[in-house]
């Protein structure tokens, strides 16, 4: 292959910016190499794969590199939260207390109960789950299951709950689904509202598609690799969490819950188990400094919120927890130990919220701040307040972002123009392509990456054909990753090498809504999708009226649909009575108008959908002007 194409090596500019940010950390701190390993029973070595055979997560692929010193191609701190991170299998957290990690981003926390066991979010994929629990059993004997517990509202900790559990077992009552308020609507709402440019974003944050290596990926922040392709699945919860305080007991495990809405997820909880002494913090305090803005998109997380949770958490478990556990990386034993690391991770999201608003207060802009703002000495020292998944910079700009948005009050950032329509211009105004490219190539030489890449951003959005350009911003790209000791960060900036070298290519279609996120969305959610892929544009002179019925579960709803104005807009509860179609549908129906699965004459065929007064053609000029929604876009090119 053209060695163009292929990683390079470190420059001796990050060679040395390496060697550099090595000689300022806590090297003598080495608590978590214990920590990571402590209470191993056993792990698997063969990949977890679909019924098909297609790998979803090869759960040793990092294992022999990882066994090395850090080499020039990757951030010293990096390589050694990638090497903490490392081991993975069954754990004995605590007795009674287990935890499955490395078998996908997130961990399986296992509570034994009198008869059986409950489980602590079921991992990211059915497969993945399946294979956790399969650990579980084969050393801890083959318990029932009698509670799903999910933690919160992301995808990674639901995603394999038919793996362990069935509908027929929920419904008949012999397990439980328990949830923090709001769970459904935050979990449906997050992953298809917005979830394929989300998720088309997640793998630059995650580098799925770059392989493993000293020139790859080494490490995601919350663990060293996330599964991929398996099948996500979600069985509703049967009990809601809604005050802080509730308590629970499930075949003899006491469970007592701190809703922490809105920090790092909406619907989020905390659980405390007073027989063990231990606290589950879900993902409000890991080994890393989270993220208040996520790479993959979503909405500013609560600097606020959150501090306040894990203060609560201190005042009300701190001095009662032997031990604290995560849903993510390791888990923390002592007493002292425990409050320290909540008071730690309490004081890192306060003082980036402080902070910044007393710079922007000051005037200082959102990138003024990211690049002046550090956190205290004494917070430094802590491999776990370091930024492997969230950054102290990302994070800055979050909190900005939060009370004053994307605008900075500089006029002259009002109005800007588009990059592609931008980039032409300047380079023009640079002396032309030549020299703009030269000025771009001795930016590279002299290691200065960061104004490389915004040379060469413009010169790529100005041609993407040039391959010159295009292989120097990939180039830059790669040497800006080898530095970063945030992983996302060397994801982002390696996956954007990968496509720049490789173009982007369709690996095949990702379902964003599968039959269980369906099922779980109600009709209004629907019609809120089916508003969502509406062309605007194209829809600005329709002008239809219906009068939809939508039946599911034996109960049906009335909503009112217009679209006028290149919107669609649905009221509940009323009858048009001068409506151009009234129609009845089932839900799954409706579902499959919004996806596009199926058109109003095959539903009507199939009995699924009635007309009840009109004509269907009211219908089909809405319909076919809901548009697919294109997963593999670029990115890194116009």
């Amino acid at each position: 292959m053209d060695q163009d194409l292929q990683p390079k090596s470190a420059t001796p500019a990050t060679i040395a910016a390496n060697k550099a940010a090595a000689e300022s950390l806590p090297w003598e701190d080495r608590r978590d190499y214990d920590d990571s390993v402590r209470g191993f029973i056993g792990t698997i070595s063969e990949p977890i794969t679909r019924a098909d055979g297609a790998v979803v997560l090869a759960v040793d692929s990092h294992d022999e590199m990882l066994k090395a010193d850090a080499p020039d191609t990757v951030h010293p701190s990096l390589w050694r939260h990638a090497q903490v991170s490392r081991p993975h299998g069954l754990f004995e957290v605590a007795e009674r207390i287990y935890q499955v990690r490395g078998l996908d981003l997130s961990n399986m926390t296992i509570i034994e109960g009198d008869t059986g066991i409950l489980i602590i979010d079921p991992l990211v994929y059915n497969e993945t789950a399946a294979a956790a629990l399969a650990l579980y059993r084969e050393h801890r004997g083959d318990r029932e299951v009698k509670a799903i517990i999910y933690t919160h509202s992301h995808l990674d900790h639901y995603g394999g709950s038919r793996a362990v559990a069935t509908q027929a077992e929920v419904d008949a009552g012999k397990v439980s689904v328990i949830a923090p308020a709001g769970f459904l609507e935050e979990a449906v709402s997050e992953n298809v509202y917005a979830g394929n440019a989300m998720s088309r974003r997640a793998l630059y944050q995650t580098a799925n598609i770059v392989a493993p290596g000293p020139r790859g990926q080494v490490n995601s922040g919350l663990g060293n690799i996330a599964g991929h392709a398996g099948l996500n699945t979600l069985i509703a919860p049967t009990d809601i969490i809604t005050e802080t305080g509730d308590t629970r007991t499930v075949d003899g495990v006491e469970m007592e819950f701190q809703l922490a809405l809105g920090t790092e997820a909406p619907s989020e909880f905390l659980i405390y188990f007073p027989q063990f002494r231990a606290l589950c913090t879900a993902e409000d305090a890991t080994h890393t400094m989270h993220q208040l803005y996520t790479l993959r998109g979503a909405q500013v997380r609560d600097a606020v919120a959150w501090w306040k949770a894990l203060d609560e958490a201190i005042v009300r478990y701190g001095d009662r927890s032997d031990v604290l556990f995560a849903q993510h990386t390791w888990p923390t034993w002592g007493t002292d130990e425990v409050t320290q690391l909540l008071a730690d991770q309490r004081d890192v999201y306060k003082y980036i919220h402080d902070e910044v608003l007393r710079m922007a207060n000051a005037g200082q802009t959102p990138e003024e701040i990211a690049e002046e703002i550090q956190l205290p000495p004494a917070l430094q020292a802590q491999w776990y307040t370091h930024g492997y998944y969230g950054s102290l910079s990302h994070n800055a700009k979050a909190v900005y972002q939060r009370y004053l948005g994307w605008y900075d009050s500089h006029p002259a950032h009002l109005h800007k123009l588009p990059p592609a329509d931008v980039a032409p211009r300047y380079v023009k105004a640079m002396g032309g392509r030549d020299a703009a490219l030269a000025t771009a190539q001795s930016a590279f030489d002299d290691g200065d990456y960061r104004w490389a890449a915004e040379l060469l951003t413009h010169l790529v959005f100005a041609d993407p054909t040039d391959r010159e350009a295009v292989l120097l911003q990939a180039d830059t790209f790669e040497q800006l990753g080898y530095q970063a000791e945030n992983g996302l960060w060397r994801n982002e900036y390696l996956t954007g090498a990968l496509e720049l070298r490789h173009g982007v290519h369709d690996l095949g279609t990702v379902n964003l809504a599968g039959p269980d996120v369906l099922a779980a969305m109600t009709p209004a959610m629907l019609f809120d999708l089916a508003g969502i892929k509406l062309n605007g544009r194209k829809a600005w002179d329709v002008r239809t009226k219906i009068s939809w019925t939508v039946t599911s579960d034996g109960r049906s709803e009335q909503f009112a649909v217009q679209v006028q104005n290149g919107v669609l807009v649905y009221t509940p509860d009323l009858v048009l009575s001068d409506a151009d179609l009234a129609v009845s549908t089932t839900k799954d129906a409706l579902a499959q108008l919004v996806l596009g699965t199926a058109t109003a004459d095959e539903l009507r065929q199939a009995g699924s959908l009635t007309v009840e007064a009109g004509d269907l053609t009211a219908l089909a000029s809405v319909t076919e002007l809901l548009e697919p929604f294109m997963f593999w876009f670029n990115i890194v090119t116009p």
